[in-house]
């Protein structure tokens, strides 16, 4: 069972947003900046061309979004190694063999099948701590348990703290293996769904263990209540299928390395038009399987 997912169940739309800083340099990260979202008759400029985001919640406006509320996320499906491909590799250690696997793009509402490997990268917009929670969805729409994935001691000790433009992978590059693989849980389950959750100081009362810690539903569901609602998704245009770049690797494996703004961007955007500068942000991902059959879990590692 994977367990963290952001549920975001929302139909696709053509407009696009670009994603620029109204002055962009080479060593400030920003994610968000509203002043570059298309519309008729206004030209894109050949800034904006670097990166295009399109509206896939077309019913939940990017107006009024503060722009440190945002949360960026990256799906990556690990597909074998080619002799043509350029991208970074992952080097997997299977039995005797070493393998080399690919992370590609894909987006968040992919769906994804039982066996496959996956990895997710997360970056947010502001100085804060993170964790992500995992927990199945079947199909009458019930959670099962909850699951605290992210910290734990065996990432940087259990330090959480984030800032622009550090990369947080989940699993790291050093975990083995260093990838999810979705298995069979119940014949039931449609997707995994994992929270990413966003907050200026740490949470209170949990102890930070070695593996996944068991979390009761009343406080996740109380966290929801509090910092959950509407979320609304920006997809990157042309992003998915992209691979694993250098820079992308060199900022995941080392925690003092930071993405410019001229460095790649997350595939996907989540951002809520009510949240508010500094106050916790919490967005579902949900990772949705593509048959009705026995689908899938992320199993955790002991």
């Amino acid at each position: 069972m994977l367990k963290n997912c952001l549920c975001l169940f929302v139909a696709c739309s053509s407009l696009l947003l670009t994603i620029v800083p109204a002055q962009e340099s080479e060593t400030t990260r920003k994610l968000w900046d509203t002043a570059f979202i298309d519309q008729p008759k206004r030209p894109a400029s050949a800034s904006s061309a670097k990166r295009r985001y399109r509206i896939a919640t077309p019913n939940v406006s990017p107006d009024r979004v503060v722009g440190d509320t945002v949360v960026g996320v990256t799906l990556w499906r690990l597909r074998p190694s080619k002799s043509t491909d350029t991208g970074e590799r992952i080097l997997v250690q299977e039995g005797s063999e070493s393998i080399d696997w690919i992370p590609e793009r894909v987006e968040a509402d992919t769906r994804l099948t039982a066996g496959a490997r996956v990895r997710l990268s997360v970056e947010v917009a502001r100085t804060g701590y993170l964790y992500v929670i995992d927990r199945e969805q079947y199909a009458d729409g019930s959670l099962g348990e909850p699951y605290l994935i992210f910290p734990t001691t065996r990432t940087n000790g259990g330090n959480n703290e984030v800032k622009a433009g550090r990369i947080v992978e989940i699993p790291t590059q050093d975990d083995r293996p260093p990838f999810f693989t979705l298995k069979p849980s119940r014949s039931d389950q449609v997707s995994e769904v994992i929270s990413v959750l966003v907050c200026a100081t740490p949470l209170e009362g949990l102890e930070i263990g070695a593996t996944a810690q068991k979390l009761s539903v009343q406080q996740v569901t109380t966290w929801e209540k509090s910092w959950g609602g509407t979320v609304g998704r920006l997809e990157m245009q042309n992003g998915a299928g992209k691979t694993w770049t250098r820079q992308e690797k060199e900022a995941g494996s080392n925690a003092t390395r930071s993405l410019t703004q001229d460095e790649p961007a997350p595939q996907t955007l989540y951002y809520k038009p009510e949240a508010k500068s500094g106050q916790p942000v919490m967005v579902n991902i949900a990772l949705r399987y593509g048959r009705a059959t026995p689908t899938a879990r992320i199993r955790r590692r002991s």
